[in-house]
């Protein structure tokens, strides 16, 4: 028990680690705040397009939703990454890995807004027209409010797997969380950092995690 307890939670190791973990963290979380708006407002987009009458634009969307849906994160990652590379396009890391997950959770929100959107009445979007409000009034005012409330659970269930792949940014050594932990334990030949790694994502996305539960829980209507 004593050896479990000096690998896993050395607390002299996780005191002296914490600094550079959470330098790592903030690496992490302003990931999270670029890659959430793109992620959002590119599925967003895209579930639009899936709703427009032109066969071709909607088959497009449905490539792409597939596409990035079927490929694992760390192969686009890695793949965009040793693409550009290879191409001599000399990108930051960072770039690579926000286009990468960029690409990867569009597709998901996609899916979670289009639901949204078929789930608003068409009468409702009759009637606000007949108020005089134009197409694009509607949507913003009428169907969007109504589809995002609807699917909210699962957007934060998706914004909880966004943060949790930008730990995949230690696949091409950008200094986030995960990289920082694992820099230490390499170091250290202790599993501490690793342990408290693991303790920042819980103090981080347990809040979030409780919030969408609660949510999913809630009556509809």
């Amino acid at each position: 028990m004593n050896e479990l307890l000096e690998q896993f939670f050395n607390l002299d190791i996780m005191r002296e680690a914490l600094p550079y973990l959470l330098k790592g963290l903030l690496t992490s979380l302003a990931l999270t705040l670029v890659l959430t708006p793109l992620g959002v407002l590119l599925g967003l987009g895209l579930a639009l397009a899936s709703k427009h009458r032109n066969r071709l634009l909607r088959s497009l969307v449905r490539i792409w939703v597939n596409v990035f849906r079927a490929i694992p994160p760390p192969v686009l990652i890695i793949l965009l990454f040793s693409s550009l590379t290879f191409m001599q396009l000399n990108l930051p890391a960072l770039v690579c890995l926000v286009v990468a997950l960029a690409l990867n959770s569009s597709a998901y929100y996609c899916e979670i807004y289009r639901a949204g959107l078929d789930s608003v009445p068409p009468g409702q979007a009759e009637a606000a027209l007949a108020t005089g409000l134009n197409r694009f009034q509607v949507l913003v005012f009428v169907v969007l409010p109504q589809a995002t409330r609807t699917v909210l659970p699962d957007l934060i269930s998706n914004t909880i797997e966004v943060v949790k792949s930008t730990s995949l940014a230690a696949l091409i050594s950008v200094t986030d969380l995960l990289y920082a932990a694992n820099t230490v334990r390499s170091v250290t030949y202790n599993t501490s950092p690793l342990t408290l790694a693991a303790l920042l994502y819980i103090v981080i996305l347990l809040p979030a995690v409780r919030l969408a539960t609660r949510l999913e829980r809630r009556p509809s209507g």
